[in-house]
């Protein structure tokens, strides 16, 4: 009997050059564990409605078992004429129990199999990365807290716009790693969804139970359209746009701190663990890793647009092209775990210069907007109080001084020069979210507080 899982209709044997070129298995392998599971909840359900005997199911559970021992201890040897992890594991049931393994596929396919593999993998990979999200939440906030009382300048246009404290400046990563956290969540809500049962397009004549197996593997509802089922990839859609944005929250991280490590700038001092050095200049200090984190952001970008690409023609319902769906998938995963699991560490090994950030701090005009509020709270027109003190500045400019500095007569009210310089800016904040010292204490509180919690994103079980 053919090895093929459709050699019945086939009279002769496939060209190795297309064995080669079809498989799947260099990549899929690593869904073995989630094979084996779907597999044994298949086979608890087969025996459950009557398709198999409860001694046959005992068998096939116990061979399952066995398998995934194997290939745990690296003893399955992998091979492309059996194209993908699904045949590797149902040839290997069958090498041991003969035709009662050959009754593990009865009622489901290799379209809604190949689904619910990936599904259960998918909800694993996406509680991990919760873990690595929440760790570096937790890095930024005792960044926060470690330096909760430096002056930065906050910047627009990459030119210095008003003060900042550093710890707000902390607590705006943990606000976006906190939206990523919860798109996955989101995804997760919609990966959660039984596929199998759904057989080749249209269901089965066989009278199987859905509901038992959504129960054994813990989805949260069956799967209404085996249509659907069997050519739905939004669920990895999804979930790489998701690991997308990540990247490009970690890439925009990087960059800023990129700049901030240079001589040019000097506000960092990046942990030596995690810079290398140049092969030429003994005296380079190279933020190697975050340059990489800013470059494989593409990686994953462009798996997202792999994957748009791939499915955009696509007719109801399976075709062989949804095979290229992984490769994406577990490359975009990769390189975002990977990248997240260097970012906290060096989260928290790095320092800010203090004072290199304040010999600097009140260049720019850091406190012009400051200003012109005081001129605002004093009846003077917005627009009157902005032109006014762009006039200012344009004076300072022209005598190369800070607004501070200038004559009191050319204040309309000489008092508004109290709230000038940085730290007497910030000090003017009051508004919620903003900067003011109190308020980003208080915001510093609240994440300790929630990230304290685990975990913070509940997983559906």
């Amino acid at each position: 009997m053919s090895q093929k899982t459709w050699g019945g209709r086939f009279t002769g044997s496939t060209d190795t050059r297309v064995e080669a070129f079809t498989e799947s298995i260099h990549c899929d392998q690593r869904l073995y564990r989630h094979d084996i599971r779907a597999s044994q909840a298949h086979a608890r359900m087969l025996a459950h409605v009557g398709l198999l005997t409860q001694a046959e199911a005992e068998q096939i559970l116990r061979s399952l078992d066995e398998i995934r021992a194997d290939i745990d201890a690296g003893k399955m040897a992998f091979s492309t004429a059996l194209e993908d992890i699904h045949t590797h594991i149902e040839q290997a049931l069958i090498a041991k129990l003969g035709d009662v393994g050959r009754k593990l596929h009865t009622g489901r396919s290799r379209n809604d199999q190949v689904v619910t593999d990936v599904k259960l993998w998918m909800r694993e990979a996406i509680d991990e990365l919760d873990i690595l999200l929440g760790d570096l939440q937790k890095a930024f906030v005792e960044l926060a807290e470690r330096e909760r009382g430096l002056i930065l300048p906050g910047y627009t246009h990459l030119q210095r716009a008003q003060p900042v404290l550093a710890a707000h400046y902390a607590l705006a990563y943990v606000e976006k790693f906190q939206r990523d956290r919860d798109r996955l969540a989101d995804c997760r809500r919609r990966v959660n969804i039984l596929p199998l049962g759904a057989a080749a397009l249209a269901g089965t004549s066989l009278p199987i139970d859905r509901e038992f197996v959504r129960a054994e593997l813990g989805f949260a509802a069956v799967a209404a359209n085996s249509l659907d089922v069997s050519s739905d990839r939004d669920f990895a859609l999804e979930f790489v746009f998701c690991l997308a944005v990540v990247a490009t929250h970690l890439s925009g991280w990087a960059e800023e701190w990129v700049l901030w490590s240079t001589t040019e700038f000097r506000f960092l001092d990046l942990p030596e663990a995690f810079c290398t050095g140049s092969s030429i200049m003994p005296h380079k200090k190279n933020p190697d890793v975050l340059e990489l984190i800013r470059g494989k952001s593409a990686r994953v970008i462009a798996m997202l647009q792999q994957l748009f690409v791939l499915l955009k023609g696509l007719p109801l319902a399976y075709n062989r092209d949804l095979q290229e769906d992984k490769t994406a998938i577990f490359a975009a995963f990769d390189t975002v775990h990977s990248c997240l699991g260097v970012a906290a560490p060096l989260v928290r090994q790095t320092r800010f210069h203090h004072a290199a950030i304040a010999a600097r701090l009140d260049d720019g005009f850091l406190d012009a907007t400051t200003l012109m509020e005081a001129l605002i709270a004093r009846g003077m027109p917005m627009r009157t109080a902005h032109e006014t003190v762009g006039r200012l500045v344009r004076e300072c400019e022209q005598r190369h001084c800070r607004l501070d500095q200038l004559p009191d007569e050319l204040f309309p009210w000489p008092e508004v020069k109290g709230s000038l310089g940085a730290a007497q800016a910030l000090a003017a904040f009051r508004s919620y979210g903003s900067t003011a010292p109190a308020e980003v204490e208080r915001q510093l509180q609240f994440w300790k507080q929630r990230l304290a919690q685990s975990p913070l994103n509940e997983p559906e079980r």
